[in-house]
């Protein structure tokens, strides 16, 4: 699901292929893509000040208008502003009001429980015109492995955790596989929006925007868009009220469009670090720093340091095609945290050259004056035959190494 990119040298050859990051998009983004599809949402602006704010909200000439942060992480409604104002997402019916409310938002930093401890600033608002729920449900299409294709799923329980509904109601998710060749069949469309329980007019609007949302799904090349809620309202519309789209990075190429959109500023700079040299990194709170190649390889490795009592510092995953610039470049981004004590490197020969790894940590070692104690387990391709010596140079580098035939 990640893409793999190929670099070149100077000769002009392909040297390796690497994993891209997952694209990100602001909530008003998705929207804006889904209301280029045909797809029913709230008429909205947006605003990068609070005069801005303001205007617009004039301009939409609605009962009721609902003011919400942008920022990529979740809880907004319960956030808290540095500004001293309470909550990232404000209902009011008075115009004015919002230029006030935008005036606390914008240069402030928002926290939330998914944002780091000193919050995000905010940096855009979407001016968009309330609706009244009377009904909410839960809808998405994805690619199912199982299937081979994309599926839709569904349950007339949304406005809440999907995985919640399928723990306690699992009556309640109606699934409909998608012929990738055929689309999305008028009967499955239909099928569908009985499930979710829609009845009359209402039967044929939600079948409509079901099938918009997969031309949307196809001509994005998304992995996933999920819609919760897709509701009716009192004024019998069926309505989009939000969307979270995955991308298929390996579409980069003719998706310039929509990853232009990509905003990562909101990202940790070590994390924006780690990505321009496609390293996938996650900060944490301990002291024991992580260098392992392989995801799955990389959280058993943070397990196993949790177990003996130590804390992990970070997850860093190397990935398969990792050169050895990219190893020296992860090993400054280690040394440079202060709070790390010693660095463990774990890594299994099966998907990396062992002595790629050797020489990027030698490389890295003498150049970076490494302060902090440092153990190798290097396991598999290259690694009894070449450069078990230069490691052995290192009077302060640990191996254990354990070798394959």
């Amino acid at each position: 699901t990640q893409s793999a990119v190929a670099l070149t040298d100077e000769s002009g050859l392909s040297k390796l292929t690497y994993p891209r990051r997952w694209l990100n998009l602001q909530e008003y983004q998705s929207k804006k893509l889904m209301q280029e599809s045909g797809v029913a949402v709230q008429r909205f602006y947006v605003a990068d000040t609070a005069s801005e704010a303001l205007e617009a909200a004039k301009r939409l000439n609605a009962k009721e208008i609902v003011l919400k942060a942008q920022i990529l992480a979740g809880g907004r409604g319960k956030g808290v502003f540095d500004s001293g104002l309470k909550g990232g997402v404000h209902l009011t019916k008075d115009p004015a009001v919002v230029g006030e409310l935008a005036n606390k938002m914008l240069g402030f930093n928002l926290t939330t429980k998914q944002t780091p401890k000193d919050g995000v600033k905010v940096k855009t608002v979407m001016v968009a015109e309330a609706l009244d729920i009377s009904r909410e449900t839960y809808f998405a299409i994805l690619m199912d492995r199982s299937c081979n294709g994309p599926v839709m799923v569904g349950s007339p329980q949304g406005g809440m955790d999907i995985e919640e509904v399928a723990a306690s109601t699992p009556e309640l998710i109606f699934k409909e596989v998608i012929d990738i060749f055929e689309g999305v069949q008028d009967d499955q469309a239909l099928r569908m929006a009985t499930n979710l329980g829609f009845k009359g007019p209402l039967q044929k609007q939600a079948a409509d925007q079901i099938k918009r949302l997969y031309d949307l799904f196809l001509k994005v090349d998304a992995t996933q868009v999920e819609v919760n809620p897709l509701g009716e309202t009192p004024e019998g519309q069926v309505v989009c009220f939000d969307a979270k789209i995955n991308f298929d990075d390996n579409a980069e190429f003719r998706q310039k469009a929509v990853f232009a959109m990509d905003d990562m500023t909101e990202s940790d700079p070590t994390e924006m670090q780690a990505a321009k040299w496609d390293l996938k990194y996650i900060g944490l709170d301990g002291n024991i720093a992580c260098f392992v190649n392989g995801a799955g390889l990389a959280m058993a490795t943070c397990d196993i340091i949790d177990l003996h009592g130590g804390k992990p510092a970070n997850f860093l995953d190397l990935g398969g095609g990792v050169q050895e610039r990219q190893v020296y470049e992860a090993f400054k981004l280690l040394t440079a945290d202060p709070k790390v004590e010693a660095i463990l490197v774990n890594i299994f020969g099966g998907i990396v050259n062992c002595a790629i790894i050797a020489n990027g940590i030698t490389k890295a070692c003498r150049e970076l004056e490494l302060k902090v104690p440092l153990v190798v387990r290097l396991e598999g391709e290259k690694m009894l035959s070449v450069h078990m010596h230069t490691l052995a140079d290192l009077a302060f580098l640990t191996l254990l190494a354990s070798l394959s035939p």
